[in-house]
């Protein structure tokens, strides 16, 4: 047994470990690879075992986020703009080759330094379980008669919020399709190339 943990708090803690483990993997492979259509792919795992370890952190809704914006949207909007462009990308020459690592290694030092002044994990006098979130916590049941209070915030109390949340990324995916030119001028692009054959 892991000092501290014990039954199901030390098989989250293992399925926590191996997820940031898979995380940790699929991110180096993204980074080495050339072919953009493998990115891509890999793009689209790292999403979904993203979401996988919401789940395991209790966040559904993050979740599901993740899975349709991150493993969704972006993998078919991602691999629409590769049609345009090339297959594989061109690797990096001298000094330019050490700017990336330095720049990850630079954001990671200031998110560890950032943590410091976090409230400790579970912490009963941390922002998050004071003020508005116990307001939330005593109301939700007798308002609104949902079990999860997160879907409760999002779907009622921020129910305007979400729904400009969700306008702007609709708004977005429908900008992106129109500069990769989908719709009714690459159907008339590809009728014209069919005429020229004939």
């Amino acid at each position: 047994m892991i000092a501290g943990y014990s039954g199901a708090d030390l098989a989250i803690a293992l399925i926590n470990v191996l997820l940031l483990g898979l995380l940790f993997v699929v991110g180096v492979a993204i980074a080495r690879m050339r072919s953009l259509f493998a990115i891509v792919m890999l793009s689209g795992i790292y999403s979904l075992i993203s979401a996988t370890w919401f789940v395991a952190l209790d966040a559904v809704d993050v979740a599901f986020t993740e899975a349709a914006v991150g493993a969704g949207i972006s993998t078919a909007l991602l691999l629409g703009a590769m049609l345009l462009t090339a297959r594989t990308a061109k690797p990096e020459k001298g000094a330019m080759q050490i700017v990336p690592i330095l720049v990850v290694l630079a954001t990671g030092a200031m998110l560890v330094y950032a943590t410091i002044d976090l409230p400790a994990f579970g912490d009963p006098d941390s922002p998050a379980n004071t003020y508005v979130g116990t307001d939330y916590l005593e109301r939700t049941p007798r308002e609104i008669a949902v079990p999860n209070i997160v879907t409760a915030v999002l779907a009622s109390y921020r129910g305007f919020d979400t729904l400009g949340e969700t306008g702007v990324v609709f708004t977005a995916a429908l900008a992106v399709i129109l500069l990769l030119g989908f719709g009714e001028r690459s159907l008339s692009a590809t009728f014209n190339r069919k005429k020229d054959k004939k």
